[in-house]
């Protein structure tokens, strides 16, 4: 359940520097560092990302994801972490 540039192994969440804004169709993410912007295209994706910290790793948290969108949201998730959109969270800073 891993992609090349993405451990699903290691806890995430939202990167300080962006802010997401809702859409009718999930929400749209700014990067304020690097000026990126991407589409979150689904609400139930924009909650994933949203609760990523409070997961021990990015596995658990896709764990709770339908298994017919579970790799459409590792896809998306794997894209997001390229862009800086999220983030690893240090040792110590995992699930709440």
């Amino acid at each position: 359940m891993t992609t090349p540039q993405f451990d699903t192994t290691r806890p995430y969440r939202l990167n300080p520097s962006v802010a997401l804004r809702p859409e009718p169709f999930g929400a749209l993410a700014y990067h304020f560092g690097n000026r990126r912007l991407s589409f979150l295209k689904a609400p139930e994706l924009v909650g994933l990302v949203r609760e990523l910290d409070r997961h021990p790793s990015a596995g658990d948290a896709l764990a709770r994801v339908p298994d017919a969108r579970r790799n459409t949201f590792l896809r998306a998730l794997a894209s997001l972490a390229a862009a800086d959109m999220i983030i690893p969270q240090h040792s110590g800073t995992g699930a709440r």
